[in-house]
């Protein structure tokens, strides 16, 4: 591909301008220090943005440990995906009466398995947890077949479960990391996450003249403001364990603690910090135009801090060629200090593309012909939308 006098001169004045223009001219900023981490009473801890999976801090995250009923952050999300919520769960002689905390189930009791869901996420109950895993694994063992193999396709590498409740067994274990990851995958489910958020629910109950009635345990929806999940856990070993979550201005973060004392006070620290210091920045938006007739395919936001905002570089790579399946074109980079962050398709604007729910990020073309780079520092108030740092070029 030839590149024209007209665009060379157009890429040389793009270039310097930039040089001649930095960002540091436009206007003389205080210098800017990363933001200082909380500090906890935990064992292990981490912070997580929802939307894009960034760890936001992370102590002793990847220290493997017993995490007791944060195990059913696990089972409720396979239970969801394998199973059925309007079919009837009977329980049967291994979740009658099983130690540790209970909803109260009789024998032979059956129930929805939505229902049976509310008890083992809003009250931990361990009946609850057995019933569950032998209805839809048909049988505990099989159950937690699956809890392996899903905590495999997600990523969980210090992640292995021997029961679907939590109680404490030799090779059970699970970290800090590993279980922001997990709750930020089971937030997209919408049932997961209304479950989680509720305070109370009521259930019918065959045995007595008035319903179920299970308040939640999780004490942070009625003392942090945004507050809207997840699980609390204990045991003798894994000893005070905690799962949050909060949203607030359109972002949503999970804290995790594991063995600590103060995990009320050490999760309003942990999800403040990052509400205060990495805001959730739409950098592209779906079918944003790119350039000539092309657009994004879909949106993409991540969490920054002052000093990364300006760090962002966004660069579009053009498929070889005409058009491929739905006007297909290639795809835009987003790098944060020269790692890439994300990947969004582009597509012909005019074209009949699938729709955003069914893309996935990472579409990249095999034989690419060009590369447009530019620097975003975002949308927000104050910033530049775009400064070009060089215009498009061939091989």
């Amino acid at each position: 591909m030839r590149i024209s006098l007209k665009m060379q001169a157009a890429g040389l004045l793009a270039i310097c301008l930039l040089l001649s223009f930095p960002l540091g001219a436009l206007g003389e900023e205080k210098a800017k220090e990363a933001p200082k981490e909380p500090e906890t009473h935990a064992q292990a801890a981490a912070l997580i943005d929802v939307t894009s999976g960034r760890i936001l801090y992370s102590s002793h995250g990847d220290e493997e440990l017993p995490i007791a009923s944060l195990t059913k952050i696990m089972t409720a999300i396979v239970a969801i995906e394998h199973g059925k919520t309007d079919q009837i769960v009977k329980v049967g002689n291994n979740a009658y009466r099983k130690e540790g905390s209970s909803i109260y189930l009789h024998l032979g009791e059956e129930m929805s398995l939505e229902n049976m869901l509310y008890g083992l996420m809003l009250r931990s109950g361990n009946d609850a947890a057995t019933a569950i895993a032998e209805h839809v694994g048909g049988s505990e063992q099989g159950f937690v077949h699956l809890m392996n193999e899903k905590a495999k396709l997600i990523g969980l590498s210090h992640t292995q479960f021997q029961n679907p409740h939590g109680l404490d067994a030799k090779g059970h274990y699970s970290s800090a990391n590993d279980l922001a990851k997990l709750t930020a995958y089971a937030l997209h489910n919408p049932l997961f996450k209304e479950i989680v958020r509720t305070p109370t629910r009521k259930a019918p109950n065959p045995y007595d003249p008035w319903d179920y009635r299970w308040d939640n345990k999780n004490k942070m929806l009625r003392f942090y403001e945004g507050a809207d999940g997840v699980k609390t856990g204990y045991t003798k070993i894994a000893r005070r364990c905690l799962v949050s979550s909060a949203t607030r201005n359109g972002q949503q973060l999970v804290a995790v603690t594991i063995n600590d004392g103060d995990d009320w006070n050490d999760h309003r620290k942990l999800l403040d910090y990052g509400f205060a210091n990495f805001p959730l920045k739409s950098l592209i938006e779906a079918g944003q135009p790119v350039q000539n007739g092309l657009a994004a395919g879909t949106a993409f936001s991540y969490p920054l801090s002052e000093t990364e905002a300006d760090r962002v570089e966004i660069r579009l790579v053009v498929k070889n060629g005409g058009a491929a399946a739905f006007g297909y074109r290639g795809s835009i980079r987003i790098l944060l200090a020269g790692r890439e962050i994300g990947k969004v398709p582009v597509y012909e604007q005019d074209s009949d593309r699938p729709s955003p729910a069914k893309q996935t990020l990472g579409n990249a073309a095999s034989s690419l012909s060009g590369t447009q780079t530019f620097r975003r520092p975002g949308t927000w108030p104050g910033s530049l939308a775009y400064v070009f740092r060089a215009l498009l070029f061939a091989g």
